[in-house]
């Protein structure tokens, strides 16, 4: 089981969420500022914590060596998140997924692999786990899902070239797939990039709401 920390809307009957996944050696705690930033009261935040201690802060799988069997076991870790999420009463198609770095690399691996259409997910600043193995195990509704993927032009830690090619063969898998970059480092790039974010929820968010086709 994943540590998590519900930050609930500031509409009490609000039932759209968006789950947040740190990146390496961060937390939970590194993502409090998020609800305020995006300025959406009606947008219930889950933050988790990865499984694995790194440095003070948290890890999803292991960055220097065989990233394989964290990426696995966080994949099975974080399904089970959005199952217990869906059972509490938030539906998947009023869900988001939002990642950074690590974290978003978790996004889009269980994002295109869950087997229910999630509102949306958002990445930034990460790369795809394997992606000619993501293709051939898209789940039945991963070409409805709706991705939102950020990038910096000056990250040192991710060089955002090799990420383009990952961003084509999905696409030409079919994916529905907003790619941004923005001259940044690997970090948000303050409130160019929010107005993004914000902007990719509420209108996916409003998808949800009036039944609108994926």
């Amino acid at each position: 089981m994943l540590a998590t920390e519900l930050v609930a809307a500031r509409i009490p009957t609000s039932r759209s969420l968006m789950v947040v996944l740190h990146g390496l050696g961060d937390s939970m705690e590194g993502y409090r500022w998020l609800p305020s930033m995006l300025g959406l009261p009606w947008l219930n935040y889950l933050l988790v914590n990865a499984p694995d201690l790194y440095y003070g802060g948290y890890s999803w799988y292991d960055y220097t060596g065989d990233a394989g069997p964290g990426v696995i076991r966080s994949r099975q870790l974080l399904t089970a998140v959005l199952d217990q999420q869906r059972e509490r009463g938030f539906p998947p198609e009023q869900t988001f997924l939002f990642g950074f770095s690590q974290g978003c690399l978790m996004t889009i691996d269980v994002g295109l692999r869950y087997p229910h259409r999630l509102s949306g997910l958002i990445g930034i600043s990460g790369y795809v786990f394997e992606p000619e193995k993501l293709v051939q195990a898209l789940s039945p509704v991963a070409l409805q899902q709706r991705v939102l993927l950020t990038h910096g032009t000056q990250d040192a830690l991710i060089p955002a070239a090799p990420v383009r090619d990952q961003i084509a063969l999905l696409k030409a898998a079919g994916i529905n797939l907003e790619w941004h970059e923005f001259v940044k480092d690997h970090t948000i790039a303050g409130e160019e990039e929010v107005r993004v974010i914000r902007d990719f929820v509420t209108r996916q968010d409003n998808r949800a709401q009036t039944g609108a086709p994926s």
